[in-house]
């Protein structure tokens, strides 16, 4: 990495687009991954609130109103939409997470966002975004061979059940100096009839 690169890199912030459940869902969400790190002696627990990523990248704050300009038709013209979380999945060996069965809605946001917004979250090509293919609650990460082994044992024949209503996308960044993210922007699914490429005049 070349000194101009470097001082590039130190200069970008963190930044993710996300889906929440409601307050209660939330809550039953923590509440099991809190028995599960108790359970199984997590090291390192997540902490953060329970969200479905939609995408995440490294860049400038100097784009971020432009990228907010883009997410804003985005979301006005994208209906709200029920999601299901039930049961258990892993990706072998190391995370265990809460199954979103629900797909094609959150894939088409994340499409939409993609197309119309995801030329400002590059900075090179060393820095891309990362839009994710799999949406889940994690439970527990990074976890060692014996943990993953014991708890899918289990985990793979317990149930969990829960719902909500997406209506919103939050816009969250993280700078160099900050511990955890913070909004910027909530983005309400709004349903109108507009087309999202109108962000285009944005610039």
């Amino acid at each position: 990495m070349t000194l101009i690169q470097k001082v590039i890199q130190d200069q970008l912030a963190d930044y993710k687009i996300v889906i929440v459940p409601h307050t209660e869902l939330s809550n039953k969400i923590m509440e099991a991954r809190k028995e599960f790190q108790q359970k199984y002696e997590i090291e390192i627990p997540i902490t953060s609130r329970p969200d479905i990523t939609l995408v995440t990248y490294k860049q400038s704050p100097i784009s971020e109103q432009r990228i907010i300009n883009h997410l804003k038709p985005i979301a006005m013209a994208a209906p709200a939409f029920k999601v299901e979380v039930k049961d258990y999945g892993s990706f072998p060996s190391h995370t265990i997470f809460l199954n979103v069965p629900t797909k094609i809605p959150i894939e088409s946001i994340r499409n939409k966002i993609r197309a119309e917004a995801g030329r400002f979250m590059k900075v090179d090509n060393d820095t891309k975004p990362h839009f994710l293919n799999d949406f889940n609650f994690t439970l527990a990460r990074k976890l060692k061979p014996w943990q993953y082994e014991k708890a899918w044992l289990e985990y793979s024949h317990r149930h969990f059940t829960g719902r909500f209503i997406a209506d919103r996308m939050l816009f969250l960044r993280k700078r160099k100096s900050e511990y955890k993210y913070q909004i910027l922007e909530s983005f309400q699914f709004e349903n109108l009839a507009i087309e999202s490429k109108q962000g285009e005049l944005f610039g």
